[in-house]
């Protein structure tokens, strides 16, 4: 299939600025290919056509009257089901808000609009986010475009599906302990993880809380850039944000690679990581060491990073479950309830220690970088699973404690806060895409970007390495996907953690 749709979104802007493309026809492409295969897959929910359509239109007469035209001018645009945007059902995935018809934009969508980008519709998230897999009770699941029976992962996993398949050029996601990062590795696209504020947002509960991040997504790093651009701003209602120069994203700057000392780490000393994934890191590993000055294994001390990680996140659901809790808690699925009930079993103690542990880490990891330019790492530690299971049990025969273990690679780096970006890499055994996770030094947003790209483009021309694409025939004609939600009470840590005192 190749349809206008297809194209990328740095390009697709370009025709239209060239008055080469239509934006008209560029989302008529994208509602084709919506119709086409998002049966299969169910990456976009809530739907606004009619708005989207006369958006379309106005676009394109600015763009025969010669107006100046914004960053994002006539691109179609998907929002994750976590946001507000005006005129769409925004769900979190839970029963609770099935019909919760936002009013109005959030900040961030809102400057992605005031780009020019066109809101089409929502995409598919687990519910309120938690879990890393993209399936609710009010949707259903995603599934992997790669095979329609196994997760896209999550929580930003309708985003990765609508980009990988083309419905879509550019999707908003959010990162907590790897949203953004996973489903980019899972389907074959990329996922960046900024630097906590440089997407800053209104609706941040707990200000200072730098695990939590919203960011971009897109099927190449300058696709990335190119929402990035619309959606970094400095907004003063969010403690993390700080004054940015948000055109400097715009256009990757060309990084040298021969000079860049460059660390790897398959499991950054504490993770589990299924044998198939580490086999094939290492293979990546391999050849892409000609690429760089050095390309060294590197051994931060992470310390009791899962530990302070199962904390952080739990009593970060006691700010924002409490209502839905203590009003609504029927109509909360198990995984909410005993996420939240695992933050009430922690004490004033266990999140001092918890994040004193987190500076330690954060200090820790930074020393690296007086060694190193960039940290390569796998992205997720396992293969896409079936949808039907909600986490992953174990690896490579062993029980994870909790059911958010396997995706223990991204929440390293979740709480240290650095630029983090999945970038794919081929395919691994089991035949989905493998994701290569490109970590940057503290705050070196740019430079992790530009190198990024720099590594797209070296390796574009090598048929193992390049983005590997989903066979969007076999979509068309694929049976459309199950509306079946499993109800799983996940297992958790028990408090307290054996230490803290």
């Amino acid at each position: 299939m190749t349809e206008p749709c297809d194209l990328s979104a740095v390009e697709a802007r370009r025709l239209i600025g060239a008055k080469q493309l239509s934006p008209v026809e560029l989302l008529k492409s994208c509602r084709r290919r919506i119709d086409q295969v998002n049966h299969a897959v169910k990456a976009v929910t809530d739907t606004i056509w009619e708005r989207a359509q006369k958006e379309a239109k106005a676009a394109e007469k600015a763009v025969m009257a010669g107006d100046d035209l914004p960053t994002l001018h006539g691109l179609p645009l998907g929002v994750k089901d976590l946001d507000d945007a005006a005129g769409l059902i925004n769900s979190f995935g839970s029963p609770i808000f099935r019909n919760n018809r936002s009013k109005q934009d959030d900040a961030m969508v809102a400057r992605c609009r005031a780009a020019g980008a066109i809101v089409v519709g929502k995409t598919n998230v687990p519910e309120f986010g938690a879990g890393a897999n993209s399936n609710n009770p009010v949707y259903g699941p995603s599934g992997n475009p790669f095979d329609p029976k196994r997760t896209p992962g999550g929580s930003s996993g309708g985003s990765a599906v609508a980009l990988a398949t083309s419905m879509l050029p550019i999707c908003t996601g959010s990162d907590g302990g790897g949203s953004l990062r996973i489903p980019a590795a899972f389907c074959g696209i990329v996922g960046f993880r900024p630097s906590p504020g440089l997407v800053p947002t209104d609706k941040r509960g707990q200000g200072w809380n730098m695990i939590p991040t919203h960011g971009p997504m897109g099927r190449t790093v300058a696709d990335t850039c190119l929402l990035l651009s619309a959606q970094a701003a400095f907004d003063e209602r969010d403690p993390l944000s700080r004054p940015v120069d948000s055109e400097s994203f715009l256009d990757p700057v060309p990084v040298d690679l021969s000079q860049l000392r460059v660390g790897y780490t398959v499991d950054w000393g504490t993770c589990p990581v299924d044998t198939r994934i580490a086999q094939t890191f290492r293979k990546r590993i391999a050849k892409l060491k000609t690429l760089f000055r050095s390309l060294e294994p590197i051994a931060p001390d992470m310390g009791r990073a899962h530990e302070a990680f199962g904390v952080l996140r739990a009593t970060g659901m006691l700010n924002n479950q409490r209502e839905n809790y203590t009003k609504r808690r029927h109509l909360l699925g198990p995984n909410m309830v005993a996420n939240y009930e695992e933050g009430l079993r922690y004490s004033a103690a266990d999140v001092a220690w918890a994040q004193a542990e987190q500076t330690r880490i954060y200090r820790s990891v930074q020393s690296v970088y007086r060694e190193v330019d960039l940290i390569l790492s796998p992205t997720v530690a396992i293969p896409p699973f079936k949808w039907s299971q909600l986490y992953m049990n174990e690896i490579n025969g062993k029980r994870l404690p909790t059911y958010y273990h396997w995706f223990s690679l991204t929440y390293m780096i979740s709480l240290t806060g650095n630029p983090s970006l999945s970038l794919p890499m081929g395919l691994e055994p089991s035949g989905t895409p493998f994701g290569m996770m490109i970590t940057g030094p503290a705050a070196a947003d740019l430079f992790t970007l530009h190198a990024s790209h720099a590594i797209e483009q070296a390796i574009a021309g090598d048929p193992e390495l390049r983005r590997p694409l989903p066979d969007l025939k076999k979509l068309a004609r694929a049976t459309p996907i199950t509306r079946e939600y499993k109800v799983a009470t996940p297992p958790l840590a028990a408090r307290p953690w054996k230490g803290i005192d």
